[in-house]
């Protein structure tokens, strides 16, 4: 009995414990508006990339990218999203592979739905341990530091965080050999009416480089970019976005196609160092990158629950 009174007291105390951090986050990150920006933790996101990068490369179809969607699941399971998989069989060059889309549901006032969201396999390169850090580490690992911002807010939109498989190639990179997660989600979407409920595309690759330098991607929406750049210059990050405009086939392009306004938020500087090299690598990274991009994409959902609904062109 003694004991068991112990125990009882414990769980008390615990329990206390555990509410008065949950108050205390939520005053820190203002639980009922959308005005700061200091909530997303760069570190926390830099850990998750640390976890990511150690399980060796993430093709799809292979057993470290399974345990991959794993973690990615047990993470947005702890941080209290509505979790569901989108399984489908890629027709690739090198054969049929089962790849998995995870989606992450935050519920807010209306369902209108901002998705955000990023690739998590890396590229199968031959003769190459490539561990894909920043490109297909990055973006996870941004996702998942989102999961608690979203889950300690009064959203008024719904929330996706959308993980894809397949966006990278299987053999030599084509509309056909690409984008395979993206794809079918969009294309599956569309077929259900649910995609008309998806009001915009937030699309996150390589942002963990120390010498962070996004580029204002060209195929992206013009409002929604606009957006985002116009919150880079409130927060004096213009320096940090300066990697010049040009065209990147990334997982974007199928909603775009669909009609779903979109933007792509990538880095140029891996494209002229170490893309799809194994020098793509965890001490190329770092957490105050993720938390540039994190405190941008926040303040763009900030202004985004501002609109009026539904969203339409300013």
């Amino acid at each position: 009995m003694k004991t068991g009174g112990r125990v009882v007291m414990a769980l008390v105390v615990a329990s206390a414990a555990a509410l008065a951090s949950v108050e205390v986050w939520r005053h820190r990150v203002g639980a009922e508006t959308w005005g700061a920006s200091d909530d997303f933790s760069g570190e926390r996101a830099f850990s998750d990339l640390e976890q990511l990068v150690k399980l060796g490369p993430r093709p799809p179809g292979s057993q470290a990218l399974e345990n991959a969607r794993t973690y990615i699941i047990r993470q947005l399971s702890a941080a209290g999203a509505e979790v569901r998989d989108d399984s489908f069989i890629a027709s690739t060059p090198v054969g049929d592979i089962p790849m998995t889309n995870i989606i992450g549901t935050f519920h807010g006032d209306s369902d209108f739905v901002i998705m955000i969201g990023g690739h998590y396999d890396t590229a199968m390169l031959n003769g190459i341990s490539f561990v894909g850090a920043n490109d297909g580490g990055s973006s996870p690992a941004f996702l998942l530091e989102m999961a608690p911002v979203l889950a300690h807010r009064k959203n008024k939109l719904t929330y996706w965080l959308v993980f894809f498989d397949g966006e990278e190639a299987l053999k030599q990179r084509s509309p056909s050999d690409s984008l395979y997660g993206s794809r079918h989600l969009a294309e599956n979407l569309a077929a259900r009416g649910t995609l008309k409920r998806v009001k915009a595309l937030i699309l996150v690759d390589m942002v963990a480089d120390r010498h962070l330098n996004i580029l204002r991607e060209s195929n992206s929406t013009p409002w929604l970019s606009d957006l985002v750049f116009n919150r880079v210059h409130d927060l004096g990050y213009d320096r940090s976005f300066n990697g010049g405009a040009f065209p990147v086939e990334d997982d974007h392009l199928p909603f775009l196609r669909e009609g779903v306004p979109a933007v792509d938020i990538i880095d140029s500087t891996p494209f002229i160092s170490y893309h799809h090299t194994d020098q793509d690598t965890f001490d190329k990274c770092s957490p105050e990158s993720l938390a540039i991009v994190g405190r941008i994409v926040v303040g763009t959902l900030a202004r985004l629950e501002k609109r009026s609904l539904p969203l339409v062109e300013i």
